[in-house]
């Protein structure tokens, strides 16, 4: 349709009008025709600060961030629709270093942001755990006389929530001068995420008394928290509410969470037949929450039926092969293990590399696997010897057997103690005083070595940690987890 637009004005002699060759390029961005867009832009006689907007927005829209701020620096001006176009591209293709960095080159320039900036730097923040920059952007916000909407309130909710403040998210929400489903939403996940079940669920009832309607997001976050706080009854009674009471139909994601209920509180072979009586085929992660539970409890037969269930729907996810090998290693099973690995070998898979993330001073700081180039590294290395010295005092043993199969890289013992996590909490330690919190964002479940490491850290130097892996957050005081060493 677009292109017969194009054709029609082409024929009627309109193409080298400005307005219409701005509207084309849009066009075509709109579309992710990149190269069609690039063609008129090129052509034009005149580029004004839109046709050069329209064509930064179709790149990021393809995922060409790095074309995308080619034009931009060339622009020779730019408006605050272009920095919000680059600094969105940046947010919304997970660039979120990038993000936050040009929304600092925006301030040096005098430029003043408006909401649409802040929701994508502050969204940005919440993904980098970076809570002292999230509060920066909170602050300016605040100084600016911004309208605190209910998009922005919402990512302001969410981000303290996602960097381990989770009574800052709390307050947040209260002082919302409105709220709709998905503030109440962020809030509610925010709580599930940090093991606060009941007071999530109290949240949610609270919602729901106030006549709004929960979507299905929210039951997610909901059934969540259930599963977090060992709710088993209380879980059943809201997904079984869900369709009944509030039209929602359960969807995966929902299943999902009612295996992971149940795995939790041990109850494999009800999990397992849950699974096969679902109404809906079992996706890669219901089957996967089945297989998280086997491994946390230790049951290989189980963990084997589901392992090749697993292996057979997604044959290229090492992550299962990893999970399947750690259950087999747990039993003792070696012949399984090296199966396993011979398997994972013959198809050329690894893990995901490992890293961690802690902001000091306004600055992400990033810890990879297998990467020394931190300048400071020597320094971190002498610390982490200290902290392994301490804890050792206390009890610390290597789980070797555990990190043969947690992460890739991190295979062998002489690795064992330069896990990322492990790197990024010598570094916090090192760098922030006595008796403060250290927050750190990993990218991969934290492995059971790191795990008890870290619990033994905050008995020893009376230290919170707090670690956001992909499962959720893990709050470490005096040598106890707010997961219960079930992650």
């Amino acid at each position: 349709m677009g292109s017969q637009a194009h054709g029609h004005i082409i024929k009627h002699g309109f193409e080298k009008d400005v307005y219409v060759q701005n509207s084309l390029v849009h066009m075509y961005a709109t579309f992710g025709d990149t190269e069609a867009a690039t063609l008129i832009f090129q052509r034009m006689y005149y580029v004004d600060v839109v046709s050069w907007t329209s064509m930064i927005r179709g790149f990021n829209k393809c995922g060409d961030v790095e074309s995308a701020r080619k034009l931009f620096d060339q622009m020779p001006e730019k408006n605050l629709v272009t920095w919000s176009t680059m600094i969105s591209g940046y947010a919304q293709n997970n660039h979120f270093d990038k993000a936050v960095e040009l929304f600092k080159v925006l301030q040096s320039q005098g430029v003043r942001a408006n909401e649409t900036v802040m929701v994508s730097v502050i969204s940005s923040c919440a993904h980098l755990g970076a809570l002292e920059l999230g509060e920066r952007a909170h602050d300016y916000v605040v100084k600016n006389g911004m309208t605190l909407n209910l998009i922005l309130g919402t990512a302001l909710v969410d981000m303290y929530a996602r960097c381990g403040s989770i009574d800052k998210a709390v307050w947040v929400f209260e002082d919302l001068p409105e709220r709709d489903t998905l503030s109440w939403t962020a809030l509610i996940a925010g709580l599930a995420m940090h093991g606060y079940s009941e007071r999530s669920l109290k949240y949610f009832a609270t919602m729901v008394e106030a006549g709004l309607t929960p979507r299905d997001i929210t039951f997610t976050a909901v059934l969540s928290a259930c599963s977090h706080g060992g709710l088993v009854e209380r879980g059943f009674q809201i997904f079984e509410s869900m369709k009944r009471d509030h039209r929602v139909e359960p969807r995966l994601e929902h299943y999902g969470c009612m295996v992971d209920l149940l795995g939790r509180a041990g109850k494999l072979e009800e999990a397992e037949r849950f699974v096969l009586k679902m109404p809906v085929k079992p996706n890669a992660p219901v089957w996967g929450a089945l297989l998280g539970a086997c491994r946390i409890h230790k049951n290989a037969e189980i963990g084997e039926r589901v392992g090749k269930i697993l292996i057979q729907l997604l044959p290229q996810h090492s992550g299962y092969y990893v999970l399947l090998s750690n259950i087999y290693a747990n039993a003792k099973e070696w012949e399984k293990v090296t199966e396993m690995r011979q398997m994972m070998k013959a198809k050329g898979l690894k893990k995901p590399p490992g890293h961690s993330l802690i902001e000091l001073d306004g600055r992400v700081h990033k810890f990879t696997i297998g990467d020394s180039s931190h300048p400071e590294m020597d320094k971190i290395e002498r610390m982490w010897e200290e902290i392994l010295m301490r804890i050792r005092a206390a009890g610390y043993r290597g789980n070797t057997a555990d990190a043969l199969f947690d992460i890739d890289e991190e295979e062998k013992e002489s690795a064992l103690h330069r896990h990322s996590e492990k790197l990024a909490i010598a570094f916090g330690m090192m760098r922030s005083e006595a008796g403060t919190p250290i927050r750190i964002v990993k990218n991969l479940r934290v492995c059971e070595d790191c795990h008890t490491a870290t619990k033994l850290i905050s008995k020893v130097f009376g230290r919170e940690l707090i670690v956001r892996d992909r499962n959720r957050f893990h709050h470490f005081r005096q040598g106890l987890c707010s997961c219960m060493d079930y992650w």
